[in-house]
């Protein structure tokens, strides 16, 4: 349309010095090609056959070029003899008369001039040198030209203008490799794209509030935080809040990564800290989002092995110093995201530096909810597609988690040329991603099926009738990942547990090589997965939690390595843990073995339905075992038992 403007963003050519060179050699080609043309179209003959022509009159000179290639000009009236006629060549660069009618090579100058002399010809005879002016220029300032230009090229490299971005290269190597986002770039993620997280919404927005009017917290006296620590589980959403931050801030934002700062040479990384903030400060009100500053942030002096010039931490405290150091009054704020912050240096930690720590964590049903309706806009759903129910099937997925199973449900929607992902389609992702991939072309021995069969049969017994397990929803013998077999569970979302059900979980895990003790009268090597998960759960409640009565109320929990190779207890207590934990697991195996032996009839139903139907339903565990005596109620699951 005639109203329309032309886009300023709109990519125009650029100039580059390549066409020069380009051009340049394009003309020279078309000079040598066109300057050959005389060569190329001009008739060769022998030298007997000029010999002929010139015993015949009909040569008017010949001219010896350069000592080996004779040129031949008839006279006119040969020229007009039928066999000459079409002699004369043509040329766009030359004129036709200074062109040669025949040309041929010589051998030795001396016997070719003896000849002529012998028929009274000499006299045609005269000798020229040609030179080709360009070509030898050329040729002599080549090496010149070449040198020159691996040098420029070379400069170029390493100064960052060619192919490498600022900082990626030699001379730029202590420039800040931030990536810029500002008014002029479109960042399209805003708060609106974060679902759940309200409170840590509420507390990054409240930063960008800082910068955009100040005023309004600098009148009563009060001052712009320096920093915003992030933390939280991988994939819970700390770099996407930052991602949107960066979208609703109208001021400018650099994003880089902690491991930006880590390079070969030494000072190279508090050389990037001071040119990032350097650029901060000359753009304030600016924001600094550093990704797993545990990179550079890792508590000082915990490494025996590096010496007191450690790269790392001369970084970290040239951090230190551009976040709250002597004479520090800029509008800058620093965004750090980590789900390591208690490995984190404390002088980074202190007030005055990350003021705040907002804690990203795992979703609850509410805001897992409301991530379902983010990642399901781009989807084409079935009717009626009940989100409340996908939320209830998915405790302890992350934001990432959810989004890889929306995008898994249409992946395999699609397998199956759907033209909607139904219910269906999430309820299997959900499977895929917790369990893994079906392998359906495993071959079991009736044996090995039938053993696997009471296995899991043993898992489910157990589970239903425990008070504090979680409700079985899901028995199935098809290998999926590294499991052979698995019983699923729908965990319940609490915040603290207690020591009876850490227990039951324990007996629930035993049940399957409870099963197989009681069936076959002898274990197998299934339950490796079994074994790994109690013995995690044991040691925790011995000396992380608290949870046993000999060992006390005492943890040993060292997450920040401060302890390093030493242990934090005696000889004679290390004995009593491996006691008690070893105590806790084969008391619950022997309550899972009496369970069982109570349940047998109902644990060969059980078996015996599995190794028919390969998959067996809430119905069917209903149906079979009865009504669960705790009433628990039940739906799909999240937890697989992985086996080997």
């Amino acid at each position: 349309m005639a109203n329309e403007k032309k886009n300023p963003k709109e990519k125009k050519p650029k100039f580059s010095p390549y066409w020069i060179y380009g051009i340049i050699i394009a003309i020279f080609i078309v000079i040598q090609v066109f300057s050959s043309n005389s060569y190329q179209e001009t008739n060769e003959i022998t030298p007997s056959e000029f010999f002929k022509y010139a015993e015949e009159n009909d040569v008017e000179k010949v001219v010896i070029v350069n000592r080996h290639i004779a040129k031949v000009y008839l006279t006119k009236e040969a020229e007009q003899k039928e066999i000459h006629k079409k002699s004369k060549p043509t040329s766009l660069l030359t004129p036709a008369s200074n062109l040669p009618n025949y040309r041929f090579e010589i051998g030795d100058l001396q016997n070719f001039e003896n000849d002529l002399k012998a028929i009274n010809k000499y006299n045609i005879l005269s000798n020229d040198t040609e030179e080709n002016v360009l070509a030898d220029f050329l040729l002599g300032i080549l090496p010149f030209i070449l040198l020159i230009g691996v040098w420029i090229f070379i400069m170029r490299r390493m100064s960052g203008g060619a192919g490498g971005g600022a900082g990626g290269q030699i001379f730029n190597i202590g420039k800040s490799k931030a990536k810029l986002f500002d008014q002029n770039t479109e960042v399209k993620t805003t708060f609106k794209d974060v679902a759940g997280l309200e409170g840590a919404k509420e507390e990054v927005q409240e930063i960008v509030d800082f910068l955009k009017f100040p005023e309004k917290y600098t009148t009563l006296g009060g001052k712009i935080p320096k920093g915003a620590l992030l933390v939280g589980p991988p994939g819970t959403g700390k770099t996407l809040l930052a991602k949107a931050v960066a979208g609703e801030a109208k001021v400018p934002f650099f994003s880089l990564s902690g491991s930006d700062f880590v390079e070969m040479f030494v000072g190279v990384g508090a050389s990037r800290v001071r040119d990032l903030f350097k650029q901060a400060k000359e753009k304030s009100p600016s924001i600094i989002f550093i990704d797993e500053i545990d990179a550079i942030g890792r508590a000082r002096g915990k490494n025996a092995m590096s010496g007191s010039n450690d790269e790392r931490e001369n970084t970290l405290n040239q951090l230190l110093t551009e976040m709250d150091g002597f004479g520090t009054k800029t509008n800058v704020i620093v965004i750090a995201a980590t789900n390591r912050a208690d490995i984190l240096d404390k002088a980074l930690m202190r007030a005055g530096r990350f003021d705040r720590q907002i804690f990203v964590d795992l979703p609850n049903l509410s805001e897992r909810k409301a991530i379902f309706e983010v990642h399901l806009r781009p989807l084409k759903k079935a009717k009626g597609l009940d989100i409340d129910f996908l939320s209830k099937q998915t405790p302890g997925f992350s934001g990432a988690d959810i989004a890889n199973l929306c995008n898994e449900a249409a992946l395999i929607a699609a397998r199956t040329d759907k033209k909607a992902v139904e219910k269906q389609d999430f309820l299997d992702a959900v499977d895929r991603i917790v369990g893994g991939l079906e392998r359906r072309s495993n071959l079991f021995s009736v044996e090995e099926k039938k053993t696997i069969a009471y296995h899991e049969a043993g898992h489910a017994v157990v589970s239903w009738f425990l008070e504090h397990a979680d409700p079985l929803v899901k028995v199935t013998i098809v290998p999926r990942g590294r499991s052979l077999g698995a019983a699923w569970y729908l965990p319940q979302e609490a915040y603290i547990t207690r020591t009876n059900k850490f227990l039951d979980e324990i007996c629930v895990t035993m049940g399957g090589r409870a099963a197989e003790q009681i069936i076959f009268n002898e274990i197998s090597t299934g339950a490796l997965g079994d074994l790994e998960s109690v013995t995690k759960k044991a040691k925790a409640m011995v000396m992380i939690y608290g949870l046993n009565e000999k060992v006390g109320n005492i943890t040993y929990y060292d997450p920040a390595g401060e302890n390093g190779f030493v242990k934090p207890y005696s000889e004679k207590t290390a004995e009593l843990i491996d006691t008690e934990i070893k105590n806790i697991i084969e008391t619950q195996f022997e309550r899972a073995v009496e369970l069982l032996s109570s349940k047998k009839d109902l644990l060969d139903k059980l078996a015996n339905r599995l190794i028919e139907r390969e998959v067996i339903f809430k119905d069917d565990l209903e149906e079979l075992l009865g009504m669960s005596p705790f009433g628990l109620s039940t739906s799909k699951t999240t937890k697989t038992d992985e086996e080997e």
